[in-house]
């Protein structure tokens, strides 16, 4: 019985070992994703006019739909 119990551990260390590397090659993956998503959105918002948070919004609010 010693034997298989050493088996058995050995084996579910195995695969411990071989989720902690998915895990970890995942986790660079979705942190480089989210380098670029922030990259994206700093160009985005550079390239946003320069108006006070609440202008756009409004100027929108106060003008009449077309079909009116």
């Amino acid at each position: 019985m010693p034997e298989q119990r050493l088996v058995d551990l050995e084996m579910r260390l195995s695969y411990q070992e071989a989720a902690i590397e998915t895990l970890s090659t995942e986790i660079a993956r979705q942190s480089r994703l989210i380098e670029q998503m922030q990259l994206s959105l700093k160009r985005i918002v550079e390239r946003m006019p320069n108006e006070p948070e609440g202008a756009a919004r409004g100027s929108l609010s106060d003008e009449m739909p077309p079909h009116y």
